[in-house]
C-alpha cells in the first residue's frame, strides 16, 4: 500500500495515516474500508485499530504513522504519490503538528508530485494558511453531488498551486460548476458490491464545462462489479489530460 498504484490517475500511493470516519453519502461503499479490514485480517500492522465501530471498521481506525514519514526519501526516481488513499489527511484527529511534518517531507523531496485529497474542505479551509504549501503539492477535494459543492469554494481558499475536484463516486449531477482557480477534474462511477450506478449525462455535463473552462478532464472509470468493468471510454475515446502547473498556479 506504500509504492506504485494502480489508480489511473497517479503512480505511487503513501499513507502517513491510515483509517477514517464515514461523514458523506460517497464514503457508504469505501474501498478503503474493505480492504482495511481485509489487511487486518493479513495481519498488517497499520491496520489493527478498529477505531469506533459505528462510524469506521475492522483495522479502520484513524492512526498516526510517523514511521512512514520517511518513505518518499527512498524514492529517487520522481513519481506522482497519491497522499492517503487509505486516510484523510485533514480528518479532525490528526493534529495540525503532524499535517506540518506531512507538508515537511513533500517539501523536501521536490523531485516528486503529491496529490492530496480529502472530504472535509472546512477544516483544510481553516488551516490552510497555517500550512506552508510548497510547489510540488496539488490540493484537492471530493465532490460526489451538487449537495456538497461548497467544498469546492472551500478549496479555493487554499493556497495550493494546483488545485483539483474528484468527482468520484460521481452519485450524481453537479449542476453547474463554478470552475475558478480549478486546475483539474477527475471524474468516475462507483465500483464493488452494492455500487451506484452513473448517468452518463452526469458526465458529460462535467466534462462540458471543463472544457469550456480550459481545465483539464480525467474519466477514470464508468465503474460497476469491479474498477474495470465498464471500461473508460466517454462518447468514444478515453480522457487523460492532466493539469501542468504552470498553467493552472494559485491565483
Amino acid at each position: 500500500m506504500a509504492d506504485r498504484s494502480t489508480i489511473e490517475w497517479t503512480e505511487a500511493t503513501w499513507n502517513p495515516t491510515t483509517g477514517c470516519d464515514r461523514i458523506s453519502k460517497g464514503c457508504d461503499n469505501c474501498y478503503a474500508l474493505t480492504l482495511a479490514k481485509r489487511l487486518k485480517a493479513m495481519g498488517s500492522s497499520k491496520y489493527q485499530n478498529d477505531g469506533d465501530a459505528r462510524s469506521s471498521g475492522p483495522g479502520f481506525g484513524l492512526t498516526v504513522h510517523p514511521q512512514a514519514l520517511l518513505l518518499p526519501y527512498s524514492w529517487k526516481a520522481p513519481r506522482t504519490v497519491f497522499v492517503n488513499s487509505m486516510s484523510d489527511l485533514f480528518h479532525a484527529r490528526v493534529p495540525i503538528s503532524y499535517i506540518r511534518d506531512v507538508f515537511d517531507v513533500m517539501r523536501e523531496t521536490p523531485q516528486h508530485t503529491y496529490q492530496v485529497l480529502t472530504k472535509r474542505s472546512r477544516r483544510l479551509r481553516n488551516i490552510g494558511d497555517e500550512l506552508d504549501w510548497p510547489a510540488n503539492v496539488w490540493m484537492g477535494v471530493t465532490v460526489e453531488d451538487a449537495e456538497f459543492n461548497y467544498r469546492i469554494d472551500d478549496l479555493r481558499h487554499t493556497p495550493a498551486r494546483v488545485r483539483f475536484l474528484s468527482c468520484e463516486p460521481l452519485i450524481g449531477s453537479l449542476g453547474s460548476v463554478d470552475l475558478t482557480s480549478i486546475g483539474w477534474v477527475i471524474a468516475g462511477g462507483e465500483s464493488g458490491k452494492g455500487h451506484r450506478p452513473i448517468e452518463e449525462h452526469w458526465v458529460t455535463e462535467l466534462r462540458d464545462q471543463c472544457v469550456d473552462s480550459h481545465v483539464p478532464f480525467f474519466f477514470k472509470q464508468w465503474g460497476g462489479a469491479t474498477s474495470k468493468s465498464g471500461g473508460r471510454v466517454l462518447q468514444g475515446r478515453t480522457w487523460d489530460e492532466y493539469p501542468t502547473t504552470r498553467s493552472h498556479a494559485a491565483v
